[in-house]
Formats: structure tokens, sequence, C-alpha cells
């Protein structure tokens, strides 16, 4: 190899690993792919799973996530109407920004990439 190029530590494929069956799980499957100075990212794979009824995420990091295969509803404190996301959507979420998953698909697995960061 020439030049400043680093040869790849990690790889793989996000969709590896994901049972396609649409077989549901009691819990949602996250994989810390990259952990660094601060930043997490992982891929989270929700099979009909949903918030349980008034739990609210508030996290002191915000989180980027888009979503890769499959549906999801997402809903924020105060807001009036529920985010549906399929794939391709992508949304911010500021720190300490009370959300929650409404829904997520139960025929098919609903894949997420998120990004937390300070």
């Amino acid at each position: 190899m020439t030049g400043s190029l680093k040869p790849a530590r990690s790889r793989g494929n996000l969709f590896d690993g994901i049972a396609q069956s649409g077989a549901a799980s009691p819990d949602e499957q996250i994989d810390a792919l990259v952990e660094q100075g601060g930043v997490t990212i992982e891929r989270i794979v929700s099979t009909a799973q949903a918030s349980p009824p008034g739990f609210w995420y508030d996290s002191p990091r915000a989180e980027w996530v888009v979503l890769l295969s499959g549906a999801a509803v997402l809903e924020f404190d105060g807001g009036a109407e529920p985010h549906p996301m399929k794939p391709g959507d992508h949304v911010l979420i500021e720190a300490h920004c009370r959300h929650r998953v409404a829904w997520t698909s139960d025929t098919e697995p609903t894949v997420w990439l998120a990004v937390h960061y300070p």
C-alpha cells in the first residue's frame, strides 16, 4: 500500500446476522459498531418492538438516526403528530429531547443506524 491510506481495521455488512423471516424477538438487537472520542455508532434491529407505555428516552447526548429497512413510528414529547419513518428517512434528536418508539414493523426487521455524540 502506498501513500497515507490506512488499511481497513473493521469491515462488514449492516444486514449480516439479521433473520429475514419476520420472527419477532422479545428484545431489540443492538450492536455497537464504533465507540471512539465520545461518538457511538450502533446498528439497531427491531422486530415489532415499541417503547413501553409512558416510557420516554431522554439521552444526555444527541442522536442522529437513519432507517435502513422496515418501518417505524417515533413520537416526541409535546409533539402533536407521530413521526412515521420509511427506509432512507433520518432524524436528528437533540440531547434531552424526550422521544419514544411507538411502533416498528412486525412483517420485516426494522434496521436503524444510530450515531450518538456529545
